[in-house]
């Protein structure tokens, strides 16, 4: 399956709830409403559109959320994924707190490594970006995954003006020569009611660069196998490696392979872009598996070329929770 401008799409990101036992401060408004049960899809609308999608070449399925362990009876759902023929790349994006009781079970049913969102070091700064949650339930969650065998294990960083842009960072990188984890340092990004908040807290890439070169010398580059929006690099003499999303600075939209699906069943063709397409609606007034390939089809087709952050131009209709992390 490819776009108009040619890029093959083999990677489906897979929001299973927008419910959040978190509230970030850049992804999550305090007074957040959440859909209905019956306003998100049901695992098996949501198996019918994976299946779909592999069908048309997506190889690559990552479930995000909101915080994708709250959804009922998830290894079940990870293995019935997992057995979708054509998937070869399954894994998880989380905060990590319910990884203790669900990590084995998760790696037993397929899922193959996750991604821990952990901003800070700093048990003060980490209540002030999370407002909810404890850093020590955070890492025992990591070590759940590690136990489990969920690996590589990467640790997720969205960086903060004035609040975790310096040592933290050098903090959170320093744990690359104890630990074969990846560090990603992400650039906040504008959604919606938290936009003008994000864009003001913006630290561009070469910022969260510069201050690792300053703490630990220079950064050797990494080639990493596929595509991965991170360019990634090793810190010197450590056994883990540090990655760099650079989103709103250094945009990747002509490499970009990826689409979404939210929780309520839209296929967003792009993070930064409002543009999705209905699929929830069509599953519920009795559309067919051959209904659903072509309208993910003809949708993907139509995928944006890049955002318009450039020109000042944000997604307004939702925030990052309801679209998936």
């Amino acid at each position: 399956m490819e776009d108009q401008y040619g890029r093959r799409l083999r990677y489906l990101r897979v929001s299973l709830t927008d419910r959040c036992n978190f509230r970030c401060v850049y992804c999550m408004p305090i007074h957040a409403q959440f859909y209905r049960l019956d306003e998100v899809l049901s695992d098996a609308e949501l198996l019918l559109i994976i299946r779909a999608a592999a069908s048309l070449g997506v190889e690559k399925i990552r479930l995000t959320g909101g915080e994708p362990t709250l959804r009922r009876n998830l290894p079940d759902l990870v293995r019935a994924i997992a057995q979708i023929p054509g998937i070869r790349d399954l894994s998880m994006t989380t905060n990590g707190v319910r990884l203790p009781r669900l990590a084995r079970a998760l790696k037993e049913a397929g899922l193959q490594r996750v991604n821990v969102s952990i901003d800070t070091l700093d048990e003060e700064k980490f209540r002030r970006l999370r407002i909810f949650g404890e850093l020590c339930e955070v890492f025992a969650g990591l070590d759940a995954a590690q136990e489990a065998g969920l690996s590589p294990i990467k640790i997720n960083c969205v960086v903060v003006r004035g609040v975790n842009d310096r040592q933290d960072v050098i903090d959170l990188a320093g744990l690359t020569y104890a630990h074969d984890w990846e560090v990603r340092f992400i650039e906040m990004m504008p959604f919606a009611e938290v936009a003008e908040f994000n864009q003001e807290k913006l630290v561009p890439t070469r910022e969260s660069m510069a201050c690792l070169e300053s703490a630990y010398g220079p950064l050797e580059p990494v080639s990493v196998e596929g595509f991965d929006p991170a360019r990634t690099y090793r810190l010197p003499g450590a056994q883990g490696l540090v990655g760099f999303i650079s989103t709103v600075s250094e945009p990747f939209c002509a490499r970009c392979g990826r689409l979404r699906l939210t929780a309520d069943g839209k296929l967003r063709l792009c993070l930064l872009k409002d543009e999705e397409v209905d699929l929830m609606t069509p599953l519920r007034r009795g559309a067919s598996f051959e209904d659903v390939q072509r309208i993910i089809y003809e949708g993907a087709y139509h995928k944006p070329w890049g955002h318009d952050l450039s020109i000042g131009v944000f997604p307004q209709q939702r925030v990052m929770s309801k679209i998936g992390g």
